[in-house]
């Protein structure tokens, strides 16, 4: 495991036994002795390090990546993300149902800003900060041509991989950003069950953002 002070410095892409953050692996403790069937850790990345396409998230769900052990898979904001990921050819499946399903990922990476489920899906600023160096570590060495951010944390934490103002570039659903010379950032709001069942994002809305990256990556 990284020290603590050593995290915001891009050399690991994931260590699945961090305790870096002592609220979370105190949660995950708990979770643990309710559910002792679930992964509650942290959870890696899905999709290969070559993609070009990369889909940053929030952090696991309770009884989505957390039971399961792969990102947005068990729960029912994966319901949206899988269906569209096929149907662009993105994987190989339109669903995302346990992490031994045999699904695959084309092109595409899946990750989150936090990689440890967070009490009522809400971590601080300092465990985003924490975990951060993570995923600057996993963009430089995935270079992908594009991230597509879902929700505002994701898109901060995005820039801060980068090591870019958070005022610099605004979140804004469907907004474009130029990281650098290689990257292009697309912006979704959150494909959560709230979201989705408000309708704040439709299934139309995230097809054709999908149908931009597809564009876009050719």
């Amino acid at each position: 495991m990284p020290p603590r002070d050593t995290l915001s410095s891009p050399r690991e892409i994931f260590a699945a036994d961090c305790r870096a953050c002592p609220r979370l692996a105190g949660f995950l403790e708990d979770v643990r002795a309710k559910h002792p069937d679930y992964h509650a850790a942290p959870v890696a990345s899905f999709g290969a390090l070559d993609s070009r396409l990369l889909i940053v998230g929030l952090a696991p769900g309770m009884h989505g990546a957390n039971a399961t052990g792969r990102p947005f898979t068990g729960d029912y904001a994966g319901v949206l993300l899988y269906q569209t990921l096929h149907e662009h050819g993105f994987a190989s499946a339109p669903e995302s149902v346990r992490a031994d399903d045999e699904l695959e990922l084309i092109d595409c990476r899946i990750t989150n800003a936090v990689k440890c489920l967070p009490p009522q899906n809400k971590p601080t600023t300092e465990e985003i900060r924490t975990c951060n160096g993570f995923l600057a570590a996993e963009m430089a060495a995935m270079q992908p041509r594009v991230i597509l951010a879902l929700g505002k944390i994701a898109h901060d934490a995005i820039l801060r991989a980068k090591g870019l103002p958070l005022s610099s570039l605004r979140f804004a659903h469907s907004a474009e950003h130029e990281l650098d010379a290689h990257t292009r950032l697309i912006d979704s709001y959150h494909c959560s069950r709230y979201n989705t069942q408000t309708r704040r994002l439709t299934p139309a809305m995230f097809d054709e953002l999908f149908a931009r990256i597809r564009t876009q990556l050719g």
